[in-house]
């Protein structure tokens, strides 16, 4: 499993680029792949994107980064050395499965990922009403946060702006507390595990 989060200047896989991806191998946690990149030709940039992941238009453009290509290469490549399954797990998942599925596309690179993903809102979910719990809900649908999650399993919030390598690991370490009720990078050791969780 591999936990993956990723900046983006907008929501729409076609239209937007890539500006970071950040990852863990779940099962080799120590195994980590951060890379920045400069937009593609084109690429809309949506300014309430930006306020989310801090980066500047000016960074965004900036030529002296690496391209989306060569950052998606080096993804990928990444990937290809990483043992077990190449399944892709993490918060709003599908969002980063079609960005990244469509940056691998734009790069010539013979790899996506599978339609198959592991959520983790619907993991957190599934576990609060196991256990008896209701999860927020707002105007009828989830309104379950990373950072709800994050405080469900005994973590702080995620920093800001966000920043994808922080969060494909507190995605990762929510999902072994929650999975297997055990802490899972050294970071976040003085966070205790809720005794929920403790198998």
């Amino acid at each position: 499993m591999l936990v993956i989060d990723m900046e983006a200047t907008g929501l729409d896989p076609v239209k937007n680029s890539v500006v970071s991806i950040g990852a863990v191998d779940f099962y080799n946690p120590e195994n980590q792949f951060y890379e920045e990149c400069r937009v593609f030709d084109g690429a809309y940039i949506d300014t309430e994107a930006l306020m989310v992941n801090g980066f500047t238009k000016a960074q965004c453009l900036d030529p002296n980064k690496k391209s989306l290509e060569k950052i998606m290469g080096l993804f990928h490549e990444w990937i290809k050395k990483t043992k077990g399954d190449k399944i892709l797990a993490g918060q709003n998942a599908y969002y980063d499965r079609d960005i990244l599925n469509n940056s691998f596309e734009r790069s010539d690179i013979d790899f996506r990922f599978h339609f198959r993903i592991l959520e983790l809102h619907s993991v957190a979910f599934m576990d609060m009403l196991k256990r008896g719990i209701t999860p927020p809900k707002r105007n009828g649908i989830s309104a379950l946060s990373l950072d709800k999650i994050l405080n469900y399993v005994g973590l702080p919030n995620e920093p800001a702006p966000h920043n994808a390598l922080t969060g494909a690991k507190v995605e990762a370490e929510a999902i072994s507390r929650i999975l297997n009720g055990k802490n899972l990078l050294k970071e976040f050791a003085e966070f205790e595990v809720p005794d929920k969780f403790l198998k």
